[in-house]
């Protein structure tokens, strides 16, 4: 396990006063990042560069609006790059920055983690949701 997979929120609170909203990095980038939308677009562009329409495709209960704001989101982050071509109607394509390609392995990781928990974890939200758990 690498060092940055092994930390831990204790290990990053030690480097920081406190969890204060303008000194946390973990507050300050991964509340974007950790919001549902923003791991599938990033995912998404993580294949192929995308028009908007392709990704609404394929994110099908993603509103337009919410679709509009996570791109912006992302590209005001500068982890996507959001490029416009002059043709009748004007076509839009979205891509990863180097930045954003750099998200792509960590969010890989929790991604298979996802995958492989997702069972356990419904199974948790059952026993609980019936006050089992």
């Amino acid at each position: 396990m690498s060092d940055v997979q092994a930390r831990t929120v204790g290990d990053i609170r030690s480097r920081y006063e406190s969890f204060d909203a303008g000194n946390c990095p973990v507050r300050d980038v991964l509340g974007q990042l950790g919001d549902k939308w923003s791991t599938l677009i990033i995912g998404l562009l993580g294949e192929r560069t995308h028009r908007f329409g392709e990704l609404r495709r394929s994110i099908p209960d993603i509103s337009q609006r919410m679709l509009t704001q996570t791109l912006k989101d992302l590209q005001r982050d500068g982890l996507v790059d959001r490029t416009v071509f002059a043709t009748v109607p004007p076509s839009v394509e979205y891509k990863l920055t180097p930045l954003g390609r750099s998200l792509l392995s960590p969010l890989g990781i929790l991604i298979e983690w996802a995958e492989m928990h997702h069972g356990a974890i419904r199974l948790a939200r059952q026993a609980y949701e019936s006050g089992e758990g």
